[in-house]
Parts: C-alpha cells; sequence; structure tokens
C-alpha cells in the first residue's frame, strides 16, 4: 500500500553510460519507487577518446535532463537532486558542462567523488535487503558503471573497506573491444589489463556474497534469463551463466543481441566489457555467484536526503572523512594496504614492467631467426602483455614516457600481428593442400606462393625494425616510466 503522505522526491544519476532517474516516496529507511527510467548517453565515449565531453553529447545529455525534469514535476516531485560520476569527474571541460546543465534545464548538478559515490551506492543498492528480516550482518556491493567501479563492504551497516577504481564497462570497451563482436585478441588483452589491475589490490576479506548493480550487471541478468531460460524471478547470476554470456557476446554481433534478446543497441555493445569485468571481480574475490540489484546511487541519494536534508552531501562527505580517519588511511590506499611485506601500487608496477619488458625483448632472436613460428606468437603476446601492464599503471606513469613507450610496442605488435596472421594462414593451407582437388592445385600453390613472398616481406619489416629499436633504451625508459612520489595507489 503507497504511503501518500511521504514526499516524493527525485534522484537523476548523470553516469559515464547512462543518465538514470528515479521518483520515489521516501522516508528515512525505506523508498516507494514511481517511477524508475534510464536512458544510454555514452557521455564517457567522448571522454575517452578526447578527454572533453563533446557538444554532441552535452546537447544529448540536456535533452534527456529536461525530459527528466518535467517526468519529476509531473509526479510533484519537491526536489530534484543530480550527481554526476566518473566521466564527468574526468572531462577537462566539466565545469562548463555543469554551468551548461544549470543553465538550460535549472538543474544544478552535483560532481561526486569516488568514495562518495560508494557510499551512496552502498545505501542504495541494500537498503531493501537491510529492511527485511533475518538480513544478512555483512554485505558487500560493487557497482559497474561506464568509466569506474566502486567496491564496499559492510558489517552492521558499518562499512569496513570500500574503494574506486577507474575502470568501467564503457571504459574497457573503448580502449580494448570496440570490435564487433570482441575479437579474442582484444579480449585476451583486456583480461590482461584487468587481471593485472586486480591481482595488485590488497583486499584483506574476502566477502561471503556480492551485491552487484549497475546497467551491465542488470542486462546480463536479463540476457541470461532470455537465452539460457533462467528463472525469471531469481535476481541470482552464477559465475557459469556469466561465462555463457560471455560465449555468446563474442559470437554475435551487437546488432543481432539487441535483436534476439530485447537489448537497446548501445548497451549490447559495451555489454562483452561489462561481462569480463563482473567475471573478473569474481575471480579475483573467489565467488561463484553474484545478486544483481536494480538499486544503486539515486536510490542512496535520495536516502541520504532523508536522513540528513539539505546538507545531505556535506554529510556524506563527512562520513566518508571519518570513516576514513578510523582506518587511519584514505579510502583509496584501502584497496591497497601496504605491511612489512607487500609492495606498493607503484612498487608493483614498478616490477611488472620490467619483467614483461625483459619478457617481450627475450623473444626478440628467436622471431628473427624466423625457423619457429610460434616464436611469433610468443612475443606477439608479451607486448600484449606489456601494454596491459602499462594500461593497468598508466596513472602511476610520467604522461610523455608511458605514450612513447606505448607507442614503440604497439607499432612492434602490428608488425608481430601481420606476420603471425600471415603465418597462420600459409600453415592452414599447407595443411589442407593434399585436399586440394586437382585443378585446383594450381590456384592453392599460387596463393601459397604469393603468401610466402608477403611473409617474406613482414619479416624484413620486423627485421627493420628491430634494426633501430635500441633496447637499452627502452629497457631505461620501462625502469624510469613510474613517477617517484606516484601515489601508493596508482589513482589521480
Amino acid at each position: 500500500m503507497q504511503d501518500r503522505q511521504s514526499p516524493v522526491r527525485a534522484a537523476i544519476d548523470v553516469g559515464s553510460n547512462t543518465i538514470h532517474i528515479v521518483v520515489a516516496r521516501c522516508k528515512p529507511d525505506d523508498l516507494d519507487i514511481v517511477e524508475d527510467k534510464v536512458e544510454l548517453v555514452r557521455i564517457g565515449e567522448s571522454v575517452n577518446a578526447s578527454g572533453e565531453i563533446s557538444p554532441e553529447k552535452r546537447d544529448a545529455a540536456i535533452a534527456v535532463l529536461r525530459r527528466y525534469k518535467e517526468l519529476a514535476q509531473q509526479h510533484g516531485a519537491e526536489q530534484i537532486l543530480v550527481v554526476a560520476t566518473e566521466a564527468i569527474r574526468k572531462a577537462s571541460n566539466s565545469a562548463e558542462f555543469l554551468e551548461d546543465v544549470q543553465r538550460e534545464t535549472g538543474l544544478r548538478v552535483q560532481l561526486i567523488n569516488g568514495d562518495v559515490e560508494a557510499i551512496l551506492t552502498f545505501y542504495g543498492a541494500t537498503y531493501e535487503q537491510r529492511k527485511e528480516p533475518g538480513a544478512p550482518a555483512q554485505l558487500s556491493v560493487m557497482d559497474l558503471g561506464g568509466g569506474s567501479t566502486e567496491l564496499v563492504m559492510a558489517q552492521d551497516t558499518h562499512i569496513l573497506w570500500r574503494t574506486s577504481i577507474p575502470i568501467g564497462s564503457g571504459w574497457l570497451h573503448d580502449r580494448y573491444l570496440s570490435s564487433n563482436p570482441p575479437s579474442p585478441d582484444d579480449l585476451a588483452t583486456a583480461q590482461t589489463f584487468l587481471r593485472t589491475y586486480l591481482q595488485v589490490m590488497r583486499i584483506k576479506q574476502h566477502p561471503a556474497s556480492l551485491i552487484v548493480t549497475g546497467g551491465s550487471a542488470n542486462s546480463l541478468l536479463l540476457l541470461a534469463q532470455q537465452a539460457f531460460r533462467l528463472d525469471r524471478s531469481s535476481n541470482r547470476l552464477t559465475y557459469e551463466a556469466l561465462v555463457q554470456c560471455e560465449g555468446l557476446l563474442s559470437a554475435l554481433p551487437a546488432e543481432e543481441i539487441s535483436h534476439r534478446y530485447e537489448q537497446p543497441l548501445a548497451r549490447a555493445r559495451i555489454l562483452p566489457a561489462g561481462a569480463l569485468i563482473i567475471r573478473e571481480v569474481m575471480s579475483r574475490l573467489n565467488l561463484r555467484e553474484i545478486t544483481v540489484s536494480p538499486h544503486g546511487i539515486r536510490e542512496g541519494v535520495l536516502l541520504a536526503y532523508e536522513r540528513y536534508g539539505e546538507k545531505w552531501l556535506e554529510c556524506v562527505n563527512q562520513e566518508a572523512s571519518a570513516s576514513n580517519q578510523a582506518k587511519g588511511s584514505t579510502i583509496k590506499n584501502a584497496a591497497v594496504q601496504k605491511d612489512a611485506r607487500d609492495e606498493t601500487f607503484a612498487q608493483s608496477g614498478q616490477r611488472m614492467l620490467e619483467e614483461r619488458v625483459e619478457k617481450l625483448l627475450g623473444w626478440r632472436d628467436d622471431v628473427l631467426k624466423h625457423e619457429e613460428i610460434e616464436a611469433v606468437h610468443k612475443m606477439r603476446v608479451a607486448t600484449r602483455r606489456l601494454r596491459a601492464t602499462l594500461d593497468a599503471f598508466e596513472s602511476c606513469c610520467k604522461p610523455g614516457q608511458f605514450k612513447k613507450i606505448y607507442s614503440q610496442v604497439k607499432d612492434m605488435a602490428d608488425l608481430l600481428g601481420a606476420a603471425r596472421d600471415t603465418d597462420v594462414m600459409l600453415q592452414g593451407l599447407h595443411e589442407k593442400y593434399e585436399q586440394v582437388p586437382a585443378e585446383e592445385l594450381a590456384g592453392a600453390q599460387w596463393l601459397i606462393d604469393r603468401l610466402d613472398i608477403y611473409r617474406q616481406q613482414k619479416q624484413q619489416e620486423l627485421e627493420n625494425f628491430f634494426a633501430t629499436l635500441d633496447e637499452d633504451a627502452l629497457k631505461q625508459e620501462v625502469e624510469t616510466c613510474i613517477r617517484k612520489g606516484a601515489l601508493r595507489n596508482g589513482q589521480s
């Protein structure tokens, strides 16, 4: 039964992927949601590409916010609370964007940091569980957004540990998985990056269960239910079902996923990235299933306002600060605790970069001998791992040096890739040559001869590249790439 005496308020989350509104009748510990809408605008796409919010994304966002304001007013909302997260935090023109929104819509957008985002998401994602009889004392939440991911662990609503990392489904898609569907090589590179980043997170206590919120999690649950006929009433997603979803997403283009399984096309494009992030976090936390929640930061904003009133954001900031002081460290350092035996995030980056450049260059002589085709493949894999490690520790690196190393390694990877692809084609042709009909032998031999010539050209290009590559200089660049005094958890 609806409580029509409770005030109606609206909360809007301007995220990297979506702009999402919830309108609800509000109590300090409960919400009666009367409207819940989301639109994929992908502001983060332009930020990832150019570092700023493009005019097109700005106009699209403002158009959505106008509609949402009208929707909230139709429901009689007394307040419309708007927050913005990672993509807006990162954009070089964020201040201009926020001013444009206020001028053109009358809405004031609060730009919140990752720590506040984590707290608000936790309270929003867990309020239903916490009001149930026999609710577990320990609750953990992961919010997978377009530009960042928040992790929170709490005992009896007291937050024990939390972190915000600048990796989201939109960011990972734009950085690694732009092909449609993603290629096996791209997926392997993205996975290497995620594992590199996550393995240096010092998580002292693994949760027994995890609530996951965000558009990707909810879309994957729906996909699993539709594609594999899972229970529609369940909000559980197992590791096995997630792997099945990944197989589907890597086999079919986004257009087919969208058509078959009622997914918005823009969401279908970034869903492989979301699935990969969730699976890697589950592996890192040793979890076999997750609970998916449709609630998150918006509900958290409404609950915070009910508790604290107009100073809700100030109070949540104070809550974050108090928690930090109680732990004797910053929230971000909670992810990478240091003791006498542990490395800092930057130290891990230094070690891993040096190890991976050594392994990469160790294949040089075998590649130049051109006696074993697997040497090219292994060196190509080594370039992938070095690039993924650079990506993982980019925030600790000197920008100019990072770009120089990254460019060199990418050029090397492109040359190795062309040689490797030709090797695979030649190997396949040679294996099938004996089964080719007699009348087609001349054509098959012609193709083999042309590929042999092309492969020789690629080998010469590799030889020229390595002749001009100063290996000692590259090693030195890698060894000094990490900034002195870089933040211990690698966040900027």
